[in-house]
C-alpha cells in the first residue's frame, strides 16, 4: 500500500505552505496556548490576543446556575479552551447531557492598546450563550456554529482587567440546529459525542473609534477586477478609503524547503468613506497582474484596506486576501471559470477523535486535504456544521474545492407526518451569520442551508416550506456570486433553484447505473419514501419539487462499510443462525441485512474483503464519471467517525485503504469535461 503522494500533490502542498506563510496574520502576545492562530485570516488587525487556554469551568446540569450564584462566584473547575467539555482534549470528557455550563476569566487588556476599544470576541458557542464582563450582560447569542462579539469599549479601556463569565444553554429536547449531535445517550448509527459550550477560539481585539466592520469581497474576473464593499462604523466628513492589492508570486524553481510567497506588483484603488454607508472599492487589475484562482491552482492576492481621515491621519486598517475566481451556469452546465470542471468531492464531517468537532490543531485540517487529495477527490461537502474558518484558509491555498454548509439536523420527529421537520427563525439568523464569516472564501463554490429534510409534500404550506425559501433567499441576497442548493439530497421545496441533486446508496454498480441514467431525459434520480396507501391525504410520498433541467449531481452516495478487523472477527465468529438472527434484528431496527449498523455503520451489504471495497468504488463511481449530464458527485466520506465505518482512512486519520488506488479510478476523464459545448 503506497503512502506517497505523487509529485504535483508534493508541489501544491509546498506552494500551499508558502501561501500560508505569506497571509497568516501574527500570533498574539499569548503564545502557550491551544489553537494559538488568529482564527479569521481574512479580516485581522495586529491588535489582538488569544484567549484559548485554562478557563474556570462549572457543569450546570439542571441550569439553576442563575440562582445558585455561579455568575458571581469562583467556579468549582477548569477546562482547556477551545475544546468543548465533552472532549478529552478539553481536560473533562464528560459525555452525558449537560443542560448548561459555566466559564470565568480574568483577563488584562494590553496596555498599549491605548484609543482602541477591545471586542471581546468567541467563534462559537454552542447553544444558547449569555456573556457578563465585570457583571454587566455584554452579549446573547443563539446558535452553536457562527461567530458573535461584544464591544467592550464603555466597560474597560487599556491596561484595565475584566471579569469575563459566559453561560452556555444546551437543552437536549428543544428544536435546534444540532447538526451530527446525539440525541440520545450514547452515539448510535450516524449520530455522535455532543458539543457544548465554547467549541472555537475565544479572542480580543483592539478596534479603534471609527473602524472598518467587515469586507465583502466580489471577484470579477469578467472584469479582471475585485469589488469591495467596506462596511464602517462611521462616516467621518473626508475620509478616504484605500486598497492596496498583490499577487503572491510563488517561484516554480525554488526548492520546496525553501518555497517563499513574494509579493508582486502593487496595485490600487481609492474611494470616498464619507458619503455612502458602505463605500465600494473597484480594484482593476492590469493585465500583467491577472491570476485567476482554479482547483489545484491556488492563486491569491494579499490586501490591505486602510481607513483614512481628510488630512491622511490613520483611523484603521485591516488585512486581508482574495481569490479571482467565477461560478457560472448554463442549462445543466456548472462552470467553475467558465469551464466545465467535474467536482469529485468527498464528504468531510469534521470529527476527531479527543476534541470532537474542534479540530486538534491547524495540522490536522490541512492532513485532512491532503489526504482527500491524496485519494483523487479534488474538494469536500463541508458537512452537517459550520466549520472553523480556518478550514477554509486552508482549502483556499491548496485550491481545494467546498461547498458551505450549515448543521441543520436537529428538528425532525417534532410533529406528524407532513409537519415533521420544525426548524426554527434561528435557522435563518445563523445561517446569515456564516454566510457574512465565509462569503469572501474563493474556495466556495456552492451554499448548501439544509440537508436531508424529509418531509413528504401535501397540499398544506409547511413551516419547512417557509424556512427553506428564507434560507435560500437569504443565501441569494447575501452573495448572489455563488449557486445555491436549497436542501441536499431532499426536499427541494424551492421551484427552479440553481441546483438540484439526490442521494444515493445503492451498492451495485449496475442498479445504480440504471437507477441513474434518467438524467439525460430530464428525468434524474429523485428521493422519495413509500407511503402506505391513505396513510396521508394528498400525498404520495414525493418529498421534493420536480427536478427543472438545472445542473444536476449525486451529493451523496458509496458510504461502503470496510473495517478489515471486524470484517475478519464477523466471517471468523459469526454462525449462520446468529447471521439470520442479526438479519432479522436489522430489518426490525430499520437497518440493513448484515450491516449491525448501531455499532458499526455503513451502509447496504457489508463488503467481504478489500478487494471487493475497490471493486464496488470503482463501480459506483464509474457510473457518475461516465455521464455527461453530470457535474460532479460527494463520496460518503473522507474519515471513519466513531461507529461510522466507511471512511476511506479510519477516525484516527490511519489508512484503510491503498489512496493511490481510488485516485486512479477518479483521474480518468469525466465525460461532462469532455463535452464540446
Amino acid at each position: 500500500m503506497s503512502h506517497n503522494p505523487p509529485a504535483r500533490l508534493t508541489a501544491l502542498a509546498a506552494r500551499a505552505d508558502a501561501l500560508a506563510a505569506a497571509l497568516e496574520p501574527p500570533l498574539s502576545a499569548a503564545l502557550d496556548v491551544p489553537r494559538p492562530e488568529h482564527p479569521s485570516p481574512q479580516l485581522w488587525r495586529g491588535a489582538w490576543l488569544n484567549l484559548n487556554g485554562s478557563w474556570q469551568f462549572e457543569i450546570d446540569r439542571s441550569d439553576s446556575g442563575i440562582d445558585r450564584g455561579l455568575r458571581d462566584r469562583e467556579l468549582a473547575g477548569t477546562i482547556v479552551v477551545p475544546f468543548a467539555p465533552e472532549s478529552e482534549a478539553s481536560g473533562i470528557g464528560d459525555t452525558d447531557f449537560l443542560e448548561a455550563v459555566w466559564y470565568r476569566r480574568e483577563i488584562d487588556i494590553p496596555a498599549d492598546w491605548q484609543g482602541l476599544r477591545p471586542v471581546l470576541r468567541f467563534g462559537a458557542v454552542d447553544h444558547d450563550a449569555t456573556v457578563w464582563v465585570n457583571g454587566i450582560e455584554v452579549a446573547r447569542h443563539r446558535g452553536g456554529f457562527t461567530p458573535f462579539s461584544a464591544d467592550l469599549g464603555d466597560i474597560a479601556r487599556a491596561g484595565e482587567r475584566v471579569t469575563i463569565v459566559v453561560r452556555a444553554r444546551d437543552p437536549r429536547d428543544s428544536a435546534q440546529a444540532r447538526g451530527k449531535q446525539a440525541t440520545w445517550h450514547a452515539n448510535t448509527h450516524c449520530h455522535y459525542t455532543r458539543t457544548t459550550g465554547i467549541w472555537q477560539t475565544v479572542w480580543l481585539e483592539g478596534v479603534p473609534e471609527t473602524s472598518i466592520r467587515g469586507l465583502r469581497i466580489v471577484p470579477q474576473l469578467s472584469a479582471a477586477a475585485f469589488g469591495i464593499d467596506v462596511e464602517l462604523s462611521a462616516n467621518r466628513p473626508g475620509a478616504i478609503l484605500e486598497v492596496e492589492a498583490r499577487h503572491l508570486e510563488v517561484a516554480p524553481d525554488t526548492p520546496a524547503p525553501a518555497l517563499r510567497a513574494v509579493p508582486g506588483a502593487l496595485v490600487t484603488a481609492s474611494a470616498r468613506a464619507d458619503l455612502d454607508f458602505a463605500p465600494h472599492l473597484h480594484l482593476a487589475l492590469p493585465p500583467e497582474a491577472v491570476h485567476v484562482w482554479g482547483p489545484g491552482s491556488p492563486e491569491l492576492y494579499a490586501l490591505v484596506v486602510r481607513l483614512r481621515e481628510a488630512d491622511g491621519t490613520a483611523l484603521d486598517e485591516v488585512r486581508s486576501y482574495a481569490g479571482l475566481r467565477s461560478t457560472s451556469l448554463d442549462g445543466r452546465a456548472f462552470r467553475i471559470n467558465g469551464q466545465r470542471v467535474f467536482q469529485r468531492l468527498v464528504l468531510d464531517q469534521g470529527y476527531w477523535p479527543r476534541s470532537l468537532m474542534t479540530a486538534p490543531d491547524d495540522a490536522a485540517m490541512v492532513a485532512d486535504i491532503r489526504l482527500a487529495l491524496e485519494a483523487g477527490f479534488t474538494g469536500a461537502r463541508l458537512h452537517q456544521k459550520v466549520f472553523e474558518e480556518r478550514m477554509l484558509f486552508w482549502s483556499d491555498v491548496h485550491g481545494y474545492l467546498t461547498w458551505g454548509e450549515f448543521g441543520d439536523w436537529g428538528i425532525s420527529g417534532m410533529g406528524p407526518i407532513g409537519h415533521n421537520q420544525q426548524p426554527t427563525a434561528s435557522f435563518v439568523a445563523q445561517w446569515l451569520e456564516a454566510l457574512r464569516r465565509d462569503r469572501n472564501h474563493p474556495s466556495i463554490v456552492g451554499w448548501c442551508p439544509l440537508n436531508e429534510t424529509h418531509q413528504v409534500l401535501h397540499d398544506r404550506i409547511t413551516v419547512l416550506d417557509d424556512v427553506t425559501h428564507a434560507m435560500y433567499d437569504a443565501t441569494e441576497l447575501a452573495d448572489p456570486t455563488r449557486p445555491v442548493l436549497d436542501a441536499s439530497g431532499y426536499s427541494h421545496r424551492v421551484r427552479g433553484a440553481d441546483i438540484y441533486d439526490s442521494h444515493s446508496y445503492e451498492q451495485d454498480p449496475e442498479a445504480f447505473r440504471a437507477q441513474q441514467a434518467g438524467l439525460a431525459e430530464g428525468a434524474p434520480y429523485v428521493n422519495r419514501v413509500e407511503l402506505a396507501p391513505d396513510q396521508m391525504p394528498h400525498a404520495d410520498g414525493t418529498w421534493s419539487l420536480p427536478y427543472a433541467g438545472q445542473p444536476y449531481f449525486v451529493s451523496e452516495y458509496g458510504g461502503i462499510w470496510w473495517n478489515a478487523e471486524e470484517a475478519a472477527r464477523v466471517e471468523a465468529e459469526r454462525a449462520e443462525a446468529e447471521r439470520a438472527e442479526a438479519e432479522r434484528a436489522a430489518r426490525e431496527a430499520g437497518g440493513e441485512a448484515g450491516s449491525d449498523q448501531a455499532v458499526s455503520w455503513g451502509y447496504g451489504e457489508r463488503v467481504r474483503d478489500e478487494d471487493e471495497v475497490y471493486a464496488r468504488f470503482e463501480g459506483l463511481t464509474r457510473v457518475l464519471l461516465e455521464d455527461p449530464e453530470m457535474f460532479g458527485y460527494c463520496y460518503t466520506q473522507l474519515t471513519d467517525v466513531f461507529q461510522e465505518k466507511n471512511g476511506v482512512v479510519d477516525f484516527e486519520r490511519g489508512r484503510k485503504l491503498d489512496l493511490a488506488r481510488l485516485r486512479a479510478v477518479q483521474e480518468r476523464a469525466a465525460a461532462y469535461e469532455q463535452r464540446e459545448d
